[in-house]
């Protein structure tokens, strides 16, 4: 489990997600990983209202335009991101932190499989947080 150690760490964190992910208070977001309620918590204390755990979302109807993630290990993440994909919309984007002993392949590889053009990624003490968009998937999913 990721676990943000201090408060700064977590301010860290959030902050990286928020700027990458442009992220504001009009936008619902969902977050999921074992650190989503670490970062849900930290995001209701910055006024946040719309965001959502995925534990307590129940029925998924592509309306989240931003995805926040943390989790140890690319299995979990890879996971993480199969379950959150039904609750974002067409033309979403996620932040993914990425505990820093563990390899980056295999989220980049499931992001890519799922729409997602990676834009950024930033250091932190964490990890790596990756940012990536998804623009125009609706027209590619009728297609196939």
């Amino acid at each position: 489990m990721v676990q943000l150690h201090s408060a700064s760490d977590q301010v860290q964190v959030l902050d990286t997600m928020i700027g990458l992910t442009g992220l504001s208070l009009l936008q619902r977001a969902i977050v999921a990983g074992s650190g989503a309620m670490e970062l849900h918590l930290g995001l209701k204390r910055r006024g946040f209202m719309r965001v959502t755990p995925i534990s307590s979302s129940w029925l998924p109807r592509r309306q989240h335009a931003i995805g926040l993630l943390a989790d140890r290990g690319s299995p979990a993440i890879e996971k993480a991101l199969g379950d959150i994909s039904p609750f974002l919309c067409t033309n979403a984007t996620v932040a993914v932190l990425i505990d820093s002993d563990n390899s980056s392949l295999g989220v980049r590889a499931k992001l890519q499989q799922m729409g997602f053009r990676i834009e950024a990624g930033v250091r932190c003490h964490q990890g790596l947080v990756l940012s990536a968009c998804r623009h125009g998937f609706g027209r590619i999913e009728r297609a196939a």
